[in-house]
């Protein structure tokens, strides 16, 4: 594993283009554009104002920079680098801004969520969506990118509308049975539209391309429900993450519940492998030791090595209890991942939130858990292979397989931070994300999944 040198970022605005060539990162006004294999600059773009948001075309030619605070949007071409594109949403403000999946229009929604403008790159025309619903996901695009759901809030009642991205034309409109509905998904294959409602009540909603209600789910009642949802790569399968602390795995035939995930503080089962990180002791000549220690040497123990070990049955995680007068508590699964082979499914439950859980979707049972020493802030699968990454805004990166786990030191001088990361869709490279720096970390490619990171249910 390599890592490259650290360059500068500003607002953690980092991302690989989707073909994989280029790299995009801002420092405040500016938005650089580097050569994946070299880091070699390539274009260096000067906006209005500090940015806030970055976003490639899903062909990767163009990249948007959304300034909210001025209601501005400036696009820039690579392939032209003179040509540049300059949207100013005015008095109606700028709250959110998005590419369509053709990568020629840009989906502006205004403060207050009062109306969708889509500009159009091409023809420079101008089309309203109004009544979008303000939610955690109120915009959902199918994967062959034909078609966008949109949440809406109209009569005091939610609605979700479906339109054809190539006019963007009315195709549905149907109102849904949700109370305050939170959030919408597309499955994968564009079929099914996963919908679910407020957090004070359970209930998930699954709807086909013509509106008609195929299911409606409901775990439990009379308290805090539905956390976070994800759809497995193969359309399968639904999983649901509750304030409960449990996940629930819904089938895509009968759109019932086929098994529940718990997410106890003390792992009893001895054939569950749990690894624990645990600081590597560096012997220490007691009697040279300067107290107090040296600037320098502060900042080495603060950025101890670690290693993980393999825990014995019964282990006891570390559990947080939430505050119970203040909202968004730390409970229930706040964040659920599927791996790109939907082999496994990676959770983490926010009142334990040092330990991420991973489980067996064949044999729909726990795997592996991984406790660290630090909360987890992130997770992300390698896009082509069952490799889980993590970071705890430590200054290490760690690495998850079905053959083992290793936890590894990001060089360099002071202390790098890793509050974010993203995969390289090849798998071979990861850009690490602190507040004011990124790196890239390049992995070994020789040896690929069956050699390196054995098979699925092999243990080393």
């Amino acid at each position: 594993m390599n890592f490259s040198e650290v360059f500068k970022l500003s607002s953690l605005l980092c991302k690989f283009s989707p073909d994989g060539k280029y790299l995009a990162s801002c420092v405040r006004y500016r938005l650089v554009i580097r050569d994946v294999n070299t880091l070699q600059v390539l274009q260096l773009y000067t906006c209005l104002d500090q940015i806030q948001h970055a976003e490639w075309s899903a062909d990767s030619r163009f990249i948007l920079c959304a300034m909210y605070k001025r209601g501005l949007v400036q696009v820039w071409s690579l392939e032209q680098p003179e040509w540049h594109c300059r949207i100013d949403e005015g008095s109606a403000g700028l709250a959110a801004s998005c590419w369509s999946p053709d990568g020629r229009h840009i989906l502006n929604t205004t403060e207050f969520h009062l109306r969708i403008t889509v500009w159009s790159l091409c023809t420079k025309s101008v089309s309203y969506i109004k009544y979008p619903k303000a939610c955690q996901q109120g915009i959902s695009f199918t994967r062959d990118g034909r078609y966008l759901a949109l949440a809406e809030r109209r009569d005091c009642k939610d609605h979700v509308s479906v339109f054809v991205c190539s006019d963007w034309q009315l195709l549905r409109h149907f109102d849904t049975e949700t109370q305050d509905l939170a959030g919408i998904e597309w499955a994968p294959n564009g079929c099914v539209l996963a919908v679910w409602d407020t957090c004070l009540e359970y209930k998930v909603l699954l709807y086909s391309l013509d509106g008609r209600l195929l299911s409606a789910y409901c775990a439990y009642e009379w308290s805090l429900g539905v956390k976070s949802v994800a759809w497995s790569p193969s359309s399968q399968f639904l999983a649901v993450g509750s304030y409960d602390g449990k996940v629930r795995i819904l089938n895509h035939v009968t759109w019932k519940m086929i098994t529940e995930f718990g997410h106890p503080a003390t792992v009893t089962n001895p054939k569950i492998v749990v690894y624990k990180e645990a600081e590597k002791n560096p012997r220490l000549a007691l009697g040279r030791l300067a107290f107090p220690p040296p600037r320098a040497a502060a900042g080495a123990a603060s950025s101890t090595e670690s290693k993980y070990e393999i825990a014995s049955a019964p282990v006891s995680l570390q559990t947080l209890k939430p505050i119970a007068d203040r909202a968004n508590p730390k409970v229930g699964i706040g964040a659920l991942a599927f791996s790109p082979d939907n082999y496994f499914l990676a959770t983490r439950n926010d009142s334990v939130p040092n330990a991420v859980w991973i489980w067996d979707i064949q044999k729909l049972k726990l795997f592996v858990v991984l406790e660290q020493l630090s909360p987890v802030r992130s997770f992300q699968w390698d896009p082509q292979q069952p490799r889980l990454a993590i970071c705890t805004g430590g200054s290490k990166v760690y690495l998850w397989s079905p053959a083992g786990c290793v936890s590894v030191q990001v060089p360099g001088e002071g202390d790098f931070q890793v509050l974010s990361l993203c995969w390289h869709f090849s798998g071979d490279s990861l850009a690490l994300l602190s507040k004011d720096h990124f790196c890239l970390c390049f992995l070994e490619t020789e040896e690929r999944v069956g050699t390196a990171f054995g098979r699925p249910g092999d243990h080393t």
